[in-house]
């Protein structure tokens, strides 16, 4: 199986059906500070929902289309970070993130998105990719400026949680940025 180092003590690596029973006690822990955030975790509250979630990105990554990955803490998964869309005809991928408390201020959540993005925009030569968030969201906000993106715009009152209307930023990688933030670091 494949996986990346993160730091000393953590790793990405795919986030499978299979590991189901261990991302539904992950949403346990972290569907209170994320389900805001990430329309999944409120559906995703028994193993069969669990799975279901999972499976859905399997799905997607059989059709290139898609991709969900786990990050590992001391062997706990705490978090994550997925390939929301994928459109390789397209050009562009939007990234998704979250994690638990325990999983947080370590660097993890940028340091994972520095790989989605060297995937998306070096190795598959995508253009644009995408970073979706809540502007009650301050986290990840800054996770999206920590990596240089260009925030692009609001959308107001986009989505809805819970019955209240949130707004939406879009922030932006371009592939010549990304590979010049690349070479210069």
């Amino acid at each position: 199986m494949y996986t990346v180092a993160l730091a000393e003590n953590a790793e990405l690596r795919p986030l499978e059906p299979w590991q189901a029973e261990e991302f539904l006690a992950h949403m346990d822990r972290a569907r209170a500070t994320v389900d805001p955030f990430i329309p999944w975790a409120s559906i995703s509250t028994d193993l069969a929902s669990a799975r279901a979630t999972l499976q859905r990105y399997a799905d997607k990554q059989a059709a290139d289309a898609g991709r969900i990955y786990g990050i590992w803490l001391d062997g706990t998964l705490v978090g994550g970070t997925m390939f929301v869309h994928f459109d390789a005809k397209g050009g562009v991928c939007e990234i998704g993130v979250w994690s638990e408390p325990a999983g947080r201020g370590r660097g993890l959540i940028t340091e994972a998105v520095r790989h989605l993005l060297d995937y998306a925009l070096l190795e598959r030569g995508l253009y644009r990719a995408e970073w979706w968030n809540s502007t009650v969201n301050p986290r990840s906000r800054a996770t999206a400026q920590r990596l240089g993106m260009t925030l692009d715009g609001t959308m107001r009152k986009y989505t809805e949680h819970h019955g209240e209307r949130l707004d939406l930023e879009i922030w932006s990688m371009l592939a010549p940025e990304w590979r010049a933030a690349r070479e210069a670091a």
